[in-house]
This record gives C-alpha cells, sequence and structure tokens, in this order.
C-alpha cells in the first residue's frame, strides 16, 4: 500500500479502520492487516485462494443518495452473476465515524488484477484483498 495517493489521510485512516462484516451462514468480519481464520475456511471450502471485498457505493467516497447507491449495487450484483463468481454480501463499517455503512461483495477466487479493475470500473479508491494468508490488505487504486 503506497501512502503517496490521491487519498485524503483522514479518508485512509478510514479504510484501515473499517470492519467488513461478511454474512451468510457463518458470518465474519474481516479487518485490515488481522488474520481471519473464518475467511481461510470459506477459501478452502470453495477451493480458491483469493477474495476480494469490492463496493459500489459512493464512488471516490463522494456521498450519493440511497436509490442512486442501490442502483449500482444491483449492477455489481448481476455483473458478479455474469461473470459467474462466488460471492457473499457484507457491508463495510467504521466502528466509531458516521459514515454510513457501504454495502458490497466478498467475491471468492477474483485475481487481484479482475478485483483492481473492477473498483476502478466502480470508480473505487480501494478495494479490501485476501490472499493465501487471509490477512486482508487494503489496495490502493488511486
Amino acid at each position: 500500500m503506497s501512502l503517496n495517493s490521491g487519498i485524503d489521510p483522514v479518508t485512509l485512516r478510514a479504510y484501515l479502520e473499517t470492519e467488513y462484516q461478511i454474512h451468510g451462514a457463518n458470518p465474519f468480519t474481516l479487518r485490515v492487516g488481522a488474520a481471519c481464520p473464518a475467511l481461510a475456511e470459506l477459501h478452502k471450502a470453495h477451493a480458491v485462494t483469493n477474495s476480494a471485498f469490492v463496493t459500489a457505493y459512493n464512488p471516490f467516497s463522494t456521498l450519493l443518495n440511497e436509490t442512486d447507491n442501490a442502483a449500482r449495487h444491483t449492477k455489481l450484483r448481476k455483473t458478479l452473476k455474469h461473470r459467474g463468481f462466488v460471492f457473499f454480501e457484507g457491508i463495510g463499517k467504521h466502528p466509531a465515524n458516521d459514515w454510513p455503512g457501504e454495502p458490497g461483495f466478498l467475491v471468492l477466487g477474483i485475481s487481484l488484477e479482475a478485483a483492481s479493475a473492477l473498483g476502478n470500473q466502480l470508480e473505487q479508491n480501494a478495494i479490501i484483498w485476501n490472499n493465501t494468508d487471509t490477512v486482508p490488505q487494503l489496495i490502493l487504486l488511486r
């Protein structure tokens, strides 16, 4: 992660502190820099070595209204289904600040290149990347 990005330090810190809650039969939370045994089990169960948490909400950290965000989220879900990915609903929410939670998807088996391209297409500042060590990493896209 490069700190020489176009993202202001307050927003960058918020990304690092956000909790990425993954829903499903066995819900769990991803935290940047903290190993996640539940994610390791999910990777193993689906025979994948990597995943990414991606959202379509609030492009470039600009708050949109709920209608526009929901439409972007629905379009992302359709894109992931069309591409044949296995994915789980989730939400990125800071534990203390007032920024609204941002629904997204934990996409299994997606490459870093594809996840970054998707994040760029969605006009996001960053994605959360998980590889074989299942320690979530913040990947800045700008």
